[in-house]
């Protein structure tokens, strides 16, 4: 736990935050590989849970509640653009948000139980829980987007 402190982990966090948002600030234009982008970056936040001696699966609970919960936000944004521009997807963002939250939540905990029962160590630290979210947001959104920009062709 001693790799896991709260200094450690902000640090982590500022790393992978800043090469996240320098290659969406590349690749941004380019629609149809934005969501696989997103997707390869999600498991970016695995390699400080891997240096600090954390295994993925420990982390899963956060990564699942992450990819719902943006995932779904990603929906809720796409469908409020559609409808108001802008406005429209700021609005479907932030209540989709506080749906989703809910909903992933409620995955979050299940698997959380599940992890105990099978004795997996699932103790949330500041890494744990932050690179977990961090990489399900992205592979959820990466998903969300893959799917509105290749197969739906929005």
């Amino acid at each position: 736990m001693a790799k896991e402190g709260l200094v450690r982990s902000t640090v982590s966090v500022l790393i992978v935050s800043t090469v996240v948002i320098a290659v969406v600030c590349l690749v941004i234009f380019k629609k149809v590989w934005i969501g696989p982008i997103l997707i390869a970056l999600g498991f970016l936040p695995w390699i400080p849970l891997k240096v600090s001696g954390r295994s993925i699966k420990s982390t899963s609970a956060d990564i699942i509640f992450g990819a719902i919960d943006t995932g779904i936000l990603g929906i809720a944004a796409l469908i409020g653009a559609n409808f108001a521009g802008v406005l429209g997807a700021i609005v479907g963002g932030a209540v989709g948000d506080a749906v989703t939250d809910a909903i992933a939540g409620l995955f979050e905990g299940k698997i959380a139980e599940v992890l105990r029962r099978y004795g997996i160590e699932e103790a949330r630290t500041p890494l744990s829980s932050s690179m977990g979210k961090m990489s399900g947001c992205l592979i959820g959104i990466g998903i969300t987007l893959t799917i509105a920009w290749t197969i739906i062709k929005l």
